[in-house]
């Protein structure tokens, strides 16, 4: 049998793991994914990091120091951002410039690794994870540039994508659910906020451990009950500002098909996610009475989700 319903990740980040004793979950998520043995040493605050009414966005970022000296910066996006790959970009780049005080030499620059968990369609590509580094290819030789032994000694790298900043993107909605890997178990809990079967990963143990809905204080239980019916209202805005269904009616070239398609699209969409959250609603043990009133589904449907 599957774990039982924990909390999401982006939820957890912001009013959990942010605890020194709940590191492990964090760590071991960044272990799996990048091949180092992550280690924590501090979270770095940053106005990212501040509670606000600009919350509603949904963007979450957590900037944390390693013990090796790495800054890594986590962000985790639910709606769609059409420029999203330059904010990636721009959050990288603000981070290095952070690292680094004036008239200090710029060998002492922190090496950066930016982390994307994206829940919407981000790019081209046919897998879900996805990672970039920097090199400089030779324009006549294809020669990929290397350090030399005095750099090497300077920077105590071995490479040049060891000094640039380095990119991690997960596209969460492109995964398949087949846990190939350790990764994967971390990424199929992303997608699902339940762990597998038989998991293994590192960090998914304290996960179950700290990140069951049952183990919420009343208090907190109200507040992320309220975080996901804020999302529920984000997603329903999108889709009816945009509409999934505009892209399927424009892709079979027919006026008509677009305009049932955003239709189709939005209450769908809709639909789906008040089941969702009204199935998290009912493991954190709310009254079957108070998730119709917030969700607008029957008692019956509500009845007919697993506990």
């Amino acid at each position: 049998m599957r774990q039982r319903q924990l909390i999401r990740f982006d939820w957890a980040i912001k009013n959990i793991l942010r605890d020194k004793a709940n590191f492990g979950v964090l760590e071991g998520f960044l272990s799996e994914l990048t091949g180092m043995d992550i280690k924590i040493l501090q979270i770095l605050e940053s106005e990212s990091n501040q509670n606000s009414k600009e919350d509603k966005y949904n963007r979450v970022d957590i900037m944390v120091a390693t013990q090796t000296g790495e800054r890594i910066i986590v962000e985790i996006q639910c709606n769609k951002q059409l420029d999203y790959l330059s904010r990636i970009l721009y959050g990288a780049c603000k981070a290095v410039t952070e690292t680094i005080g004036k008239g200090h030499e710029y060998k002492n620059i922190k090496k950066v690794i930016s982390v994307t968990i994206a829940y919407f369609d981000i790019g081209q590509g046919n897998d879900y994870v996805y990672h970039g580094t920097a090199r400089f290819e030779g324009m006549h030789t294809r020669q990929i540039l290397r350090l030399s032994p005095e750099e090497q000694t300077l920077y105590q790298k071995e490479t040049i994508a060891d000094i640039y900043p380095q990119y991690y993107l997960i596209r969460v909605n492109e995964f398949d659910q087949e846990t190939r890997d350790n990764l994967d178990e971390w990424i199929y809990f992303l997608k699902n906020e339940e762990l597998p079967e038989n998991y293994k990963a590192r960090g998914l143990k304290e996960a179950a451990e700290k990140l069951n809905v049952l183990k919420l204080s009343g208090e907190e239980r109200l507040a992320y009950n309220r975080y996901l019916e804020g999302l529920m209202d984000q997603a329903s805005f999108y889709r009816s500002t945009f509409g999934d269904g505009r892209r399927q009616g424009r892709e079979e070239g027919l006026a008509e098909g677009e305009e049932k398609g955003i239709e189709k699209g939005r209450e769908e969409g809709e639909k789906h996610k008040a089941v969702e959250i009204a199935r998290k609603m009912r493991l954190s043990g709310l009254d079957v009475e108070t998730i119709a009133q917030m969700t607008g589904l029957h008692r019956e449907e509500i009845e007919s989700l697993k506990r």
